[in-house]
């Protein structure tokens, strides 16, 4: 009959392996989370796009802390690679047909970080499929919400797109939150 007390000495290192791997995974996701909220409230960002980021970051340290798990317990690398292999190969099947998706994402995560512009300015985006002035409403994940202000149109923008595209800020904060929140 195996004991408690012998699965604690047969898997010593792995344990402890899996201890620091979660307290580093706590440690890092502490700070990556408290980086994104000190860079969302200098750059004055919407709090939802904070949190949005915030998600991202740690869906992406979790799947760190998953490999090192999978490296500290010493799983058979043969039978792990024919589980990745099969799982990239649905992936990558279903992210090629979703690209636009998975490039709006990216570049929403992009657009958090650099992007000069805030809600309330009034741009122009550098196209010639769209030429109009509009002020931009919210910045999502996915796209822009722009707003003309001579027919009240309300636009959405593809955030891959505005990174492609120059845009020409016409005027810094044009629009009040209470007049972003009557278009909404």
């Amino acid at each position: 009959m195996i004991t408690l007390e012998h699965l604690f000495t047969q898997y010593n290192n792995e344990l402890w392996g899996t201890f620091i791997a979660l307290i580093i995974f706590i440690f890092l996701r502490f700070l990556s989370i408290k980086t994104v909220r000190r860079i969302g409230k200098i750059s004055d960002i919407n709090q939802m796009r904070t949190r949005l980021v915030i998600r991202y970051v740690s869906f992406g340290l979790f799947i760190v802390l998953a490999v090192a798990l999978i490296l500290i317990w010493g799983v058979n690398f043969k039978e792990v690679g024919i589980v990745i292999s099969s799982a990239f190969a649905v992936l990558g099947v279903a992210l090629f047909a979703n690209w636009s998706i998975l490039s709006n994402v990216t570049a929403g995560i992009i657009l958090f970080f650099y992007f000069p512009y805030k809600i309330g300015d009034r741009i122009r985006i550098q196209d010639k499929d769209f030429p109009e002035e509009a002020v931009i409403l919210d910045i999502q994940a996915f796209n822009l919400i722009l707003i003309k202000e001579d027919t009240g149109e309300l636009l959405t923008y593809p955030n891959n797109l505005i990174l492609q595209k120059g845009v020409l800020l016409i005027q810094k904060q044009v629009a009040t939150d209470q007049d972003l929140e009557q278009h909404l």
